[in-house]
Protein backbone atom coordinates (compact mmCIF):
# COMPACT_ATOMS: atom_id res chain seq x y z
CA UNK A 1 0.00 0.00 0.00
CA UNK A 2 1.39 3.38 -1.18
CA UNK A 3 0.58 6.59 0.55
CA UNK A 4 0.98 10.38 -1.45
CA UNK A 5 2.77 12.65 1.08
CA UNK A 6 0.19 16.00 1.46
CA UNK A 7 1.40 19.08 3.02
CA UNK A 8 1.07 18.86 7.04
CA UNK A 9 1.30 15.48 6.75
CA UNK A 10 3.48 13.65 9.64
CA UNK A 11 4.48 10.34 10.55
CA UNK A 12 2.59 9.70 13.74
CA UNK A 13 -0.73 11.03 11.60
CA UNK A 14 0.16 8.69 9.06
CA UNK A 15 0.70 5.73 11.59
CA UNK A 16 -2.97 6.52 13.29
CA UNK A 17 -4.39 6.44 10.32
CA UNK A 18 -3.13 3.58 8.71
CA UNK A 19 -1.80 1.06 11.69
CA UNK A 20 -4.15 2.58 13.87
CA UNK A 21 -1.19 3.74 16.37
CA UNK A 22 0.51 6.33 16.40
CA UNK A 23 3.17 4.22 18.16
CA UNK A 24 4.66 2.73 14.81
CA UNK A 25 5.36 5.78 14.03
CA UNK A 26 9.17 4.72 13.73
CA UNK A 27 8.96 1.62 11.98
CA UNK A 28 7.12 3.44 9.29
CA UNK A 29 10.06 5.87 8.99
CA UNK A 30 12.93 3.12 9.10
CA UNK A 31 10.89 1.12 6.28
CA UNK A 32 11.10 4.50 3.80
CA UNK A 33 14.31 5.98 4.94
CA UNK A 34 12.73 9.35 6.41
CA UNK A 35 15.45 11.12 7.20
CA UNK A 36 13.99 13.96 9.17
CA UNK A 37 10.13 12.66 10.48
CA UNK A 38 9.00 16.40 11.13
CA UNK A 39 9.35 17.33 7.34
CA UNK A 40 8.28 14.88 5.01
CA UNK A 41 8.28 16.30 1.53
CA UNK A 42 4.71 17.26 -0.22
CA UNK A 43 4.28 14.59 -3.23
CA UNK A 44 7.13 11.52 -2.34
CA UNK A 45 5.54 8.47 -1.39
CA UNK A 46 5.79 6.53 1.04
CA UNK A 47 5.23 2.76 1.63
CA UNK A 48 2.93 1.16 4.28
CA UNK A 49 3.71 -2.55 4.42
CA UNK A 50 0.38 -4.84 5.48
CA UNK A 51 1.89 -6.06 8.54
CA UNK A 52 1.85 -2.75 9.97
CA UNK A 53 -2.23 -2.51 9.97
CA UNK A 54 -4.30 -4.02 12.40
CA UNK A 55 -5.31 -7.38 11.76
CA UNK A 56 -8.69 -8.79 11.12
CA UNK A 57 -10.10 -12.31 11.25
CA UNK A 58 -12.46 -14.24 9.59
CA UNK A 59 -15.34 -16.06 11.04
CA UNK A 60 -16.75 -19.70 10.24
CA UNK A 61 -20.59 -18.73 9.50
CA UNK A 62 -21.38 -22.38 8.40
CA UNK A 63 -19.43 -25.55 8.00
CA UNK A 64 -20.30 -29.13 7.10
CA UNK A 65 -18.50 -32.20 6.89
CA UNK A 66 -14.63 -32.37 6.78
CA UNK A 67 -12.93 -29.04 6.90
CA UNK A 68 -10.00 -28.65 8.20
CA UNK A 69 -7.67 -25.49 8.89
CA UNK A 70 -4.04 -25.38 8.50
CA UNK A 71 -1.97 -22.56 10.74
CA UNK A 72 0.65 -20.13 9.26
CA UNK A 73 3.65 -20.58 10.95
CA UNK A 74 3.41 -20.09 14.39
CA UNK A 75 0.10 -20.95 14.74
CA UNK A 76 -1.55 -23.46 16.55
CA UNK A 77 -3.81 -25.49 14.31
CA UNK A 78 -7.50 -27.16 14.54
CA UNK A 79 -8.37 -30.49 12.58
CA UNK A 80 -11.66 -29.62 12.34
CA UNK A 81 -13.56 -26.03 11.98
CA UNK A 82 -16.58 -25.05 13.90
CA UNK A 83 -19.30 -22.24 13.72
CA UNK A 84 -18.49 -18.98 15.05
CA UNK A 85 -14.53 -19.96 15.30
CA UNK A 86 -12.12 -17.22 13.68
CA UNK A 87 -9.30 -17.65 11.53
CA UNK A 88 -6.58 -15.69 11.57
CA UNK A 89 -4.66 -14.09 8.68
CA UNK A 90 -2.44 -16.88 6.91
CA UNK A 91 -4.85 -19.76 7.28
CA UNK A 92 -5.29 -21.91 4.61
CA UNK A 93 -8.64 -23.88 5.03
CA UNK A 94 -9.11 -26.72 3.02
CA UNK A 95 -12.25 -28.15 2.50
CA UNK A 96 -13.52 -32.13 1.55
CA UNK A 97 -14.74 -33.33 -1.51
CA UNK A 98 -18.34 -33.68 0.11
CA UNK A 99 -17.67 -30.80 2.54
CA UNK A 100 -18.75 -27.13 2.32
CA UNK A 101 -17.58 -23.95 4.45
CA UNK A 102 -18.80 -20.32 4.19
CA UNK A 103 -16.54 -17.40 5.85
CA UNK A 104 -17.94 -13.83 6.99
CA UNK A 105 -14.66 -11.09 6.80
CA UNK A 106 -14.86 -7.99 8.79
CA UNK A 107 -16.22 -6.02 6.28
CA UNK A 108 -19.38 -8.61 6.36
CA UNK A 109 -18.67 -10.19 2.84
CA UNK A 110 -19.25 -13.99 2.51
CA UNK A 111 -16.79 -15.87 1.34
CA UNK A 112 -18.14 -19.48 0.30
CA UNK A 113 -15.77 -22.03 -0.76
CA UNK A 114 -16.97 -25.11 -2.55
CA UNK A 115 -16.24 -29.29 -2.22
CA UNK A 116 -12.66 -29.84 -2.67
CA UNK A 117 -11.61 -26.74 -2.14
CA UNK A 118 -7.92 -25.22 -1.12
CA UNK A 119 -7.78 -21.27 0.25
CA UNK A 120 -5.70 -19.59 2.19
CA UNK A 121 -6.30 -16.27 4.07
CA UNK A 122 -3.04 -14.40 2.67
CA UNK A 123 -4.10 -10.88 4.02
CA UNK A 124 -7.00 -9.67 6.48
CA UNK A 125 -5.87 -5.71 7.26
CA UNK A 126 -7.39 -2.87 7.79
CA UNK A 127 -6.74 0.63 7.18
CA UNK A 128 -6.72 2.25 10.72
CA UNK A 129 -8.86 1.21 13.54
CA UNK A 130 -12.56 2.25 11.40
CA UNK A 131 -10.81 1.96 7.70
CA UNK A 132 -11.72 0.21 4.54
CA UNK A 133 -10.71 -3.79 4.79
CA UNK A 134 -7.54 -5.51 2.67
CA UNK A 135 -8.35 -9.02 1.91
CA UNK A 136 -6.10 -10.98 -0.06
CA UNK A 137 -7.20 -14.91 -1.13
CA UNK A 138 -5.00 -17.31 -2.51
CA UNK A 139 -7.22 -20.21 -4.54
CA UNK A 140 -5.03 -22.63 -4.40
CA UNK A 141 -7.52 -25.73 -5.67
CA UNK A 142 -11.25 -25.78 -6.13
CA UNK A 143 -13.59 -22.50 -6.19
CA UNK A 144 -14.73 -19.19 -4.79
CA UNK A 145 -18.30 -17.96 -4.63
CA UNK A 146 -18.00 -14.07 -3.28
CA UNK A 147 -20.77 -12.13 -1.75
CA UNK A 148 -19.14 -8.62 -1.05
CA UNK A 149 -20.45 -6.00 0.98
CA UNK A 150 -20.56 -2.66 -1.01
CA UNK A 151 -18.21 -0.15 0.26
CA UNK A 152 -17.94 3.66 0.13
CA UNK A 153 -14.07 3.75 0.81
CA UNK A 154 -11.88 3.94 -2.93
CA UNK A 155 -9.15 2.14 -1.06
CA UNK A 156 -10.88 -1.27 -0.25
CA UNK A 157 -9.03 -4.27 -1.36
CA UNK A 158 -10.83 -7.69 -2.01
CA UNK A 159 -8.87 -9.80 -4.27
CA UNK A 160 -8.89 -13.96 -5.09
CA UNK A 161 -5.40 -14.90 -6.55
CA UNK A 162 -4.55 -18.45 -8.36
CA UNK A 163 -1.44 -19.15 -9.89
CA UNK A 164 -2.22 -17.75 -13.22
CA UNK A 165 -4.81 -14.76 -12.50
CA UNK A 166 -5.89 -12.09 -9.57
CA UNK A 167 -9.37 -11.05 -9.56
CA UNK A 168 -10.21 -7.48 -8.08
CA UNK A 169 -13.77 -6.72 -6.61
CA UNK A 170 -14.95 -3.79 -7.90
CA UNK A 171 -19.11 -5.04 -7.05
CA UNK A 172 -20.66 -7.32 -5.49
CA UNK A 173 -21.45 -11.61 -6.15
CA UNK A 174 -18.85 -13.59 -8.50
CA UNK A 175 -17.13 -16.72 -8.64
CA UNK A 176 -13.41 -17.72 -8.52
CA UNK A 177 -12.82 -21.97 -9.72
CA UNK A 178 -9.46 -23.17 -10.18
CA UNK A 179 -9.26 -26.26 -12.98
CA UNK A 180 -6.88 -29.37 -12.15
CA UNK A 181 -5.23 -28.09 -15.45
CA UNK A 182 -4.22 -24.85 -13.54
CA UNK A 183 -7.16 -22.87 -15.51
CA UNK A 184 -8.71 -20.08 -13.82
CA UNK A 185 -12.04 -18.65 -14.55
CA UNK A 186 -14.33 -15.73 -13.47
CA UNK A 187 -17.70 -15.18 -13.63
CA UNK A 188 -19.50 -12.15 -12.57
CA UNK A 189 -23.04 -11.89 -11.22
CA UNK A 190 -23.65 -8.68 -10.45
CA UNK A 191 -21.31 -5.28 -10.04
CA UNK A 192 -17.85 -5.84 -11.75
CA UNK A 193 -14.66 -7.14 -11.10
CA UNK A 194 -10.87 -6.54 -12.60
CA UNK A 195 -9.03 -10.10 -13.89
CA UNK A 196 -5.38 -9.99 -14.35
CA UNK A 197 -3.39 -12.49 -15.70
CA UNK A 198 0.11 -13.15 -14.16
CA UNK A 199 2.96 -11.04 -15.41
CA UNK A 200 5.96 -14.09 -16.17
CA UNK A 201 3.39 -16.64 -16.87
CA UNK A 202 1.86 -14.58 -19.40
CA UNK A 203 5.24 -13.43 -20.67
CA UNK A 204 6.51 -16.84 -20.77
CA UNK A 205 3.41 -18.33 -22.59
CA UNK A 206 4.00 -15.31 -25.24
CA UNK A 207 7.92 -16.28 -25.65
CA UNK A 208 6.78 -20.01 -25.89
CA UNK A 209 4.27 -19.41 -28.70
CA UNK A 210 6.57 -16.78 -30.36
CA UNK A 211 2.98 -14.37 -30.03
CA UNK A 212 2.45 -11.16 -28.43
CA UNK A 213 1.73 -10.80 -24.99
CA UNK A 214 -2.43 -10.92 -23.81
CA UNK A 215 -4.14 -8.01 -22.53
CA UNK A 216 -2.74 -8.08 -18.93
CA UNK A 217 -6.18 -7.33 -17.46
CA UNK A 218 -9.65 -7.05 -18.32
CA UNK A 219 -12.47 -5.45 -16.48
CA UNK A 220 -15.97 -7.98 -16.19
CA UNK A 221 -18.89 -6.57 -15.78
CA UNK A 222 -22.24 -8.14 -14.58
CA UNK A 223 -23.46 -11.46 -16.80
CA UNK A 224 -19.48 -11.86 -18.41
CA UNK A 225 -17.26 -13.97 -17.82
CA UNK A 226 -13.74 -15.05 -18.44
CA UNK A 227 -10.60 -17.99 -18.57
CA UNK A 228 -7.42 -17.30 -18.35
CA UNK A 229 -5.16 -20.83 -19.22
CA UNK A 230 -3.05 -22.55 -17.58
CA UNK A 231 0.17 -20.17 -19.13
CA UNK A 232 -1.28 -17.03 -18.07
CA UNK A 233 -3.17 -15.55 -20.81
CA UNK A 234 -6.58 -13.87 -21.03
CA UNK A 235 -9.37 -15.54 -22.86
CA UNK A 236 -11.82 -13.57 -24.51
CA UNK A 237 -14.50 -12.11 -22.20
CA UNK A 238 -17.99 -13.49 -23.01
CA UNK A 239 -21.17 -13.41 -22.12
CA UNK A 240 -22.49 -15.96 -19.59
CA UNK A 241 -25.09 -18.88 -19.93
CA UNK A 242 -28.64 -17.64 -19.21
CA UNK A 243 -29.90 -19.79 -16.41
CA UNK A 244 -31.54 -23.20 -17.34
CA UNK A 245 -35.76 -23.22 -16.85
CA UNK A 246 -36.14 -24.71 -13.83
CA UNK A 247 -40.00 -24.14 -14.36
CA UNK A 248 -40.62 -27.95 -14.30
CA UNK A 249 -38.82 -28.79 -10.91
CA UNK A 250 -41.24 -29.85 -8.20
CA UNK A 251 -41.57 -27.29 -5.19
CA UNK A 252 -42.46 -30.37 -2.95
CA UNK A 253 -40.20 -33.49 -2.88
CA UNK A 254 -41.59 -37.15 -0.79
CA UNK A 255 -39.01 -39.50 -1.21
CA UNK A 256 -37.28 -39.93 2.12
CA UNK A 257 -34.37 -41.69 0.37
CA UNK A 258 -33.34 -40.15 -2.66
CA UNK A 259 -33.52 -36.41 -4.31
CA UNK A 260 -33.42 -36.62 -7.78
CA UNK A 261 -33.94 -33.65 -10.31
CA UNK A 262 -33.47 -32.61 -13.56
CA UNK A 263 -34.05 -29.43 -16.11
CA UNK A 264 -34.00 -29.16 -19.56
CA UNK A 265 -30.80 -29.48 -21.15
CA UNK A 266 -29.18 -26.09 -22.13
CA UNK A 267 -27.75 -25.14 -25.42
CA UNK A 268 -23.93 -24.40 -25.00
CA UNK A 269 -23.60 -26.09 -21.44
CA UNK A 270 -21.13 -28.59 -21.25
CA UNK A 271 -21.72 -29.55 -17.71
CA UNK A 272 -23.81 -28.38 -14.96
CA UNK A 273 -23.17 -26.98 -11.45
CA UNK A 274 -26.04 -27.93 -8.88
CA UNK A 275 -26.12 -26.71 -5.33
CA UNK A 276 -28.59 -26.74 -2.43
CA UNK A 277 -28.50 -24.68 0.73
CA UNK A 278 -30.28 -24.18 3.31
CA UNK A 279 -30.81 -20.50 3.08
CA UNK A 280 -31.48 -18.08 0.23
CA UNK A 281 -27.98 -16.58 0.29
CA UNK A 282 -26.35 -19.83 -0.32
CA UNK A 283 -24.07 -19.41 2.62
CA UNK A 284 -24.86 -22.77 3.65
CA UNK A 285 -24.45 -25.76 1.27
CA UNK A 286 -25.35 -28.48 2.10
CA UNK A 287 -25.30 -30.53 -1.13
CA UNK A 288 -23.17 -30.02 -4.49
CA UNK A 289 -22.94 -31.96 -7.69
CA UNK A 290 -21.14 -31.50 -11.41
CA UNK A 291 -23.01 -33.06 -13.84
CA UNK A 292 -22.17 -33.66 -17.64
CA UNK A 293 -26.49 -34.07 -17.58
CA UNK A 294 -28.75 -31.37 -16.30
CA UNK A 295 -30.16 -33.76 -13.55
CA UNK A 296 -28.61 -34.80 -10.23
CA UNK A 297 -29.32 -37.41 -7.62
CA UNK A 298 -28.39 -37.15 -3.83
CA UNK A 299 -29.51 -39.02 -0.95
CA UNK A 300 -32.48 -37.54 0.86
CA UNK A 301 -32.53 -35.10 3.10
CA UNK A 302 -34.55 -34.25 6.51
CA UNK A 303 -37.66 -32.51 5.93
CA UNK A 304 -37.62 -28.39 5.66
CA UNK A 305 -37.17 -25.73 2.85
CA UNK A 306 -34.08 -25.82 0.93
CA UNK A 307 -33.26 -24.06 -2.10
CA UNK A 308 -31.74 -24.74 -5.51
CA UNK A 309 -28.93 -22.98 -7.67
CA UNK A 310 -28.81 -24.71 -10.79
CA UNK A 311 -26.00 -23.02 -13.82
CA UNK A 312 -24.79 -24.35 -17.07
CA UNK A 313 -21.11 -24.56 -17.40
CA UNK A 314 -19.87 -23.67 -21.11
CA UNK A 315 -16.73 -24.79 -23.17
CA UNK A 316 -14.41 -22.51 -21.53
CA UNK A 317 -15.63 -23.75 -18.42
CA UNK A 318 -17.36 -20.23 -17.38
CA UNK A 319 -20.05 -20.65 -15.14
CA UNK A 320 -23.24 -19.47 -16.39
CA UNK A 321 -26.41 -17.68 -14.62
CA UNK A 322 -27.93 -19.27 -11.81
CA UNK A 323 -31.52 -20.55 -11.78
CA UNK A 324 -32.81 -20.43 -8.44
CA UNK A 325 -35.41 -21.71 -6.93
CA UNK A 326 -36.83 -23.01 -3.11
CA UNK A 327 -38.00 -26.63 -2.51
CA UNK A 328 -39.93 -28.60 0.40
CA UNK A 329 -38.85 -31.65 1.43
CA UNK A 330 -41.54 -33.62 3.21
CA UNK A 331 -40.74 -37.12 3.89
CA UNK A 332 -42.75 -37.68 7.53
CA UNK A 333 -44.68 -39.01 9.36
CA UNK A 334 -43.78 -41.55 6.91
CA UNK A 335 -46.31 -43.22 4.62
CA UNK A 336 -47.97 -46.30 5.47
CA UNK A 337 -46.57 -50.17 3.44
CA UNK A 338 -49.79 -51.39 1.18
CA UNK A 339 -50.95 -55.23 2.38
CA UNK A 340 -54.04 -55.63 0.13
CA UNK A 341 -54.71 -56.20 -2.69
CA UNK A 342 -50.97 -56.64 -4.67
CA UNK A 343 -50.36 -54.14 -7.08
CA UNK A 344 -53.00 -54.46 -9.84
CA UNK A 345 -54.69 -56.82 -7.82
CA UNK A 346 -58.93 -57.03 -7.77
CA UNK A 347 -60.78 -56.26 -4.79
CA UNK A 348 -64.77 -57.27 -4.04
CA UNK A 349 -66.87 -54.10 -4.07
CA UNK A 350 -68.86 -55.52 -1.86
CA UNK A 351 -67.05 -57.61 0.60
CA UNK A 352 -63.26 -56.64 0.15
CA UNK A 353 -61.19 -53.73 1.47
CA UNK A 354 -58.16 -51.41 0.89
CA UNK A 355 -54.92 -52.13 3.86
CA UNK A 356 -52.33 -50.75 4.24
CA UNK A 357 -49.86 -51.10 7.51
CA UNK A 358 -50.00 -48.98 10.34
CA UNK A 359 -47.11 -46.67 11.08
CA UNK A 360 -44.84 -45.78 14.62
CA UNK A 361 -46.52 -42.21 15.65
CA UNK A 362 -49.29 -41.87 13.30
CA UNK A 363 -52.74 -41.05 14.91
CA UNK A 364 -54.87 -41.35 11.55
CA UNK A 365 -54.82 -42.28 7.78
CA UNK A 366 -55.68 -41.14 4.71
CA UNK A 367 -56.54 -42.82 2.13
CA UNK A 368 -57.98 -41.86 -1.68
CA UNK A 369 -59.38 -43.74 -4.31
CA UNK A 370 -59.13 -42.10 -8.11
CA UNK A 371 -60.13 -43.41 -11.78
CA UNK A 372 -57.36 -41.26 -12.90
CA UNK A 373 -52.89 -41.32 -11.75
CA UNK A 374 -52.86 -37.68 -11.39
CA UNK A 375 -55.95 -37.81 -8.71
CA UNK A 376 -58.00 -35.22 -10.38
CA UNK A 377 -61.18 -37.55 -10.19
CA UNK A 378 -61.59 -38.97 -6.17
CA UNK A 379 -64.30 -41.58 -5.94
CA UNK A 380 -62.61 -42.06 -1.77
CA UNK A 381 -61.08 -39.54 0.44
CA UNK A 382 -61.03 -40.75 3.45
CA UNK A 383 -59.02 -38.47 5.30
CA UNK A 384 -58.95 -39.62 9.29
CA UNK A 385 -59.23 -43.32 9.57
CA UNK A 386 -58.40 -44.70 13.26
CA UNK A 387 -56.86 -47.85 10.96
CA UNK A 388 -55.32 -48.04 7.89
CA UNK A 389 -58.55 -49.52 5.35
CA UNK A 390 -61.43 -48.34 3.80
CA UNK A 391 -64.31 -50.79 1.95
CA UNK A 392 -65.45 -49.89 -1.48
CA UNK A 393 -69.17 -50.44 -0.98
CA UNK A 394 -69.83 -47.33 -2.90
CA UNK A 395 -67.18 -47.65 -6.12
CA UNK A 396 -68.63 -49.25 -9.03
CA UNK A 397 -66.71 -52.00 -10.83
CA UNK A 398 -63.70 -50.77 -12.72
CA UNK A 399 -59.69 -49.76 -12.85
CA UNK A 400 -58.48 -47.26 -10.38
CA UNK A 401 -55.53 -45.80 -8.43
CA UNK A 402 -55.09 -45.89 -4.75
CA UNK A 403 -53.10 -44.09 -2.38
CA UNK A 404 -52.40 -43.98 1.50
CA UNK A 405 -50.89 -41.32 4.02
CA UNK A 406 -50.04 -41.09 7.79
CA UNK A 407 -51.00 -38.55 10.03
CA UNK A 408 -49.75 -37.20 13.09
CA UNK A 409 -50.97 -34.89 15.82
CA UNK A 410 -48.28 -32.38 16.81
CA UNK A 411 -47.66 -31.11 20.64
CA UNK A 412 -49.85 -27.89 19.85
CA UNK A 413 -53.31 -30.19 19.04
CA UNK A 414 -52.49 -29.55 14.93
CA UNK A 415 -52.67 -32.56 12.64
CA UNK A 416 -49.40 -33.18 10.61
CA UNK A 417 -50.40 -34.86 7.29
CA UNK A 418 -47.44 -36.91 5.75
CA UNK A 419 -47.22 -37.59 2.39
CA UNK A 420 -48.74 -40.51 0.43
CA UNK A 421 -47.08 -43.73 -1.12
CA UNK A 422 -46.66 -44.12 -4.63
CA UNK A 423 -49.89 -44.68 -5.78
CA UNK A 424 -51.03 -48.14 -6.99
CA UNK A 425 -53.34 -49.80 -9.71
CA UNK A 426 -56.39 -51.74 -8.32
CA UNK A 427 -59.38 -52.88 -10.07
CA UNK A 428 -62.77 -53.19 -8.05
CA UNK A 429 -64.90 -56.14 -9.26
CA UNK A 430 -67.87 -58.36 -7.86
CA UNK A 431 -67.62 -61.82 -6.91
CA UNK A 432 -69.27 -64.37 -8.77
CA UNK A 433 -72.24 -65.74 -7.36
CA UNK A 434 -72.08 -68.57 -4.76
CA UNK A 435 -73.29 -71.37 -6.49
CA UNK A 436 -76.62 -73.32 -6.63
CA UNK A 437 -76.36 -76.68 -4.76
CA UNK A 438 -79.41 -77.87 -6.45
CA UNK A 439 -77.01 -76.88 -10.15
CA UNK A 440 -74.71 -79.91 -9.11
CA UNK A 441 -75.77 -83.23 -11.36
CA UNK A 442 -74.60 -86.35 -10.80
CA UNK A 443 -74.18 -88.65 -13.76
CA UNK A 444 -74.20 -92.63 -12.20
CA UNK A 445 -75.41 -94.56 -14.93
CA UNK A 446 -72.80 -93.19 -17.65
CA UNK A 447 -71.36 -96.62 -18.14
CA UNK A 448 -68.12 -96.28 -16.34
CA UNK A 449 -67.86 -97.50 -12.24
CA UNK A 450 -67.38 -94.68 -10.35
CA UNK A 451 -68.79 -91.24 -9.74
CA UNK A 452 -69.25 -87.64 -12.27
CA UNK A 453 -70.42 -84.70 -11.62
CA UNK A 454 -71.51 -81.11 -13.22
CA UNK A 455 -73.03 -78.15 -13.39
CA UNK A 456 -73.50 -75.41 -15.37
CA UNK A 457 -70.94 -72.46 -14.96
CA UNK A 458 -69.31 -69.34 -17.12
CA UNK A 459 -66.43 -70.78 -19.72
CA UNK A 460 -63.99 -68.05 -17.65
CA UNK A 461 -64.31 -69.16 -14.75
CA UNK A 462 -62.46 -71.89 -12.65
CA UNK A 463 -63.47 -73.95 -9.71
CA UNK A 464 -62.60 -75.61 -6.17
CA UNK A 465 -64.38 -78.45 -5.29
CA UNK A 466 -64.19 -80.64 -2.07
CA UNK A 467 -65.75 -83.66 -1.46
CA UNK A 468 -66.35 -85.06 2.34
CA UNK A 469 -68.24 -88.10 4.07
CA UNK A 470 -70.83 -87.25 6.73
CA UNK A 471 -70.38 -83.49 5.94
CA UNK A 472 -67.26 -82.72 7.59
CA UNK A 473 -64.90 -80.10 5.45
CA UNK A 474 -62.29 -79.66 8.29
CA UNK A 475 -60.64 -82.99 6.47
CA UNK A 476 -61.88 -83.31 3.13
CA UNK A 477 -61.60 -86.15 1.03
CA UNK A 478 -61.36 -84.19 -2.24
CA UNK A 479 -59.96 -80.67 -2.57
CA UNK A 480 -59.19 -79.93 -6.41
CA UNK A 481 -59.25 -77.17 -8.30
CA UNK A 482 -60.85 -77.77 -11.86
CA UNK A 483 -60.63 -75.48 -15.15
CA UNK A 484 -63.53 -77.20 -16.05
CA UNK A 485 -67.12 -77.59 -14.60
CA UNK A 486 -66.97 -81.17 -13.99
CA UNK A 487 -65.59 -84.18 -11.66
CA UNK A 488 -65.16 -88.08 -12.75
CA UNK A 489 -63.31 -90.01 -10.32
CA UNK A 490 -63.11 -93.89 -9.74
CA UNK A 491 -61.51 -93.84 -6.66
CA UNK A 492 -64.39 -92.99 -4.31
CA UNK A 493 -65.61 -96.00 -2.41
CA UNK A 494 -69.16 -96.92 -3.18
CA UNK A 495 -71.61 -94.74 -0.57
CA UNK A 496 -72.71 -91.07 0.42
CA UNK A 497 -71.11 -88.51 -0.26
CA UNK A 498 -71.55 -84.62 0.38
CA UNK A 499 -69.46 -82.24 -2.64
CA UNK A 500 -69.41 -78.19 -2.54
CA UNK A 501 -68.17 -76.08 -4.85
CA UNK A 502 -66.60 -72.53 -5.47
CA UNK A 503 -66.41 -70.17 -8.21
CA UNK A 504 -63.61 -68.42 -9.53
CA UNK A 505 -63.96 -65.31 -11.62
CA UNK A 506 -60.62 -64.38 -14.33
CA UNK A 507 -59.76 -61.50 -11.92
CA UNK A 508 -59.28 -63.57 -9.37
CA UNK A 509 -62.61 -62.94 -7.11
CA UNK A 510 -63.69 -65.79 -5.44
CA UNK A 511 -67.50 -66.68 -4.57
CA UNK A 512 -68.46 -68.75 -1.22
CA UNK A 513 -68.57 -72.03 -1.10
CA UNK A 514 -71.85 -73.52 -2.18
CA UNK A 515 -74.15 -75.27 0.25
CA UNK A 516 -73.33 -79.03 0.46
CA UNK A 517 -74.76 -81.59 -1.95
CA UNK A 518 -75.37 -85.24 -1.27
CA UNK A 519 -74.54 -87.63 -4.33
CA UNK A 520 -73.89 -91.68 -3.74
CA UNK A 521 -71.20 -93.93 -5.19
CA UNK A 522 -73.37 -96.98 -6.31
CA UNK A 523 -71.26 -100.44 -6.52
CA UNK A 524 -70.12 -101.65 -9.79
CA UNK A 525 -71.74 -104.88 -9.19
CA UNK A 526 -75.34 -105.56 -7.38
CA UNK A 527 -77.12 -107.58 -6.34
CA UNK A 528 -81.39 -107.74 -7.27
CA UNK A 529 -82.11 -106.25 -4.26
CA UNK A 530 -79.42 -103.06 -5.14
CA UNK A 531 -77.05 -104.25 -3.05
CA UNK A 532 -73.02 -104.68 -3.70
CA UNK A 533 -71.76 -107.78 -4.33
CA UNK A 534 -68.56 -108.60 -2.71
CA UNK A 535 -65.75 -111.21 -2.69
CA UNK A 536 -64.24 -113.57 -0.27
CA UNK A 537 -62.76 -110.97 1.60
CA UNK A 538 -65.78 -108.51 1.76
CA UNK A 539 -64.77 -105.96 -1.03
CA UNK A 540 -67.28 -104.76 -3.64
CA UNK A 541 -66.66 -106.29 -7.09
CA UNK A 542 -65.48 -104.29 -9.73
CA UNK A 543 -66.33 -104.83 -13.43
CA UNK A 544 -63.97 -107.02 -15.48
Amino acid sequence: MHHTIQPGDTLMALSRRYAGDGRAWPALGVLNQVRDPRRLRPGSVLRIPSRLLPAETAIVEFVQGPVAAVPAPGQAGKPALTVGEPLPEGARVQVGPEAFVTLRLADGSLIRLRADSDVQLQQLRRRGRAGSVQSVLDLRRGGVESSVTPQAQPDRRFDIRTPTATTSVRGTRFTVDLAGSGQATTSVDQGSVLVRAAAESGARHAARSNQPAAAPAVMLAGDQGVAVSAGGQLGTVRPLLPAPDATSLPAIWHDADLLSLSVPALAGAAVYQWQLANDADFAQVVRSQRSSSPEARWPGLPDGRYYLSIRGVDEAGIPGRAATQSITVKTQPAPPLYQFPPPGGTIDRAQGELRCTGVAGAGFYRIQLASDRAFQRLLVDEERLSACRTALVQVPPGSYFWRAASVRQLPDGSLDDGPFAKAQAVVVGESPATPDAASVHTDEDHGVDGVRLYWAADPRQTFQLQIAAQGDFSQPLVDTHLAQPSWSSQELAPGDYQVRIKVIDPSGLQSQFSSARTFRVRPAIESGAGLPVTSSDGQPLTRP
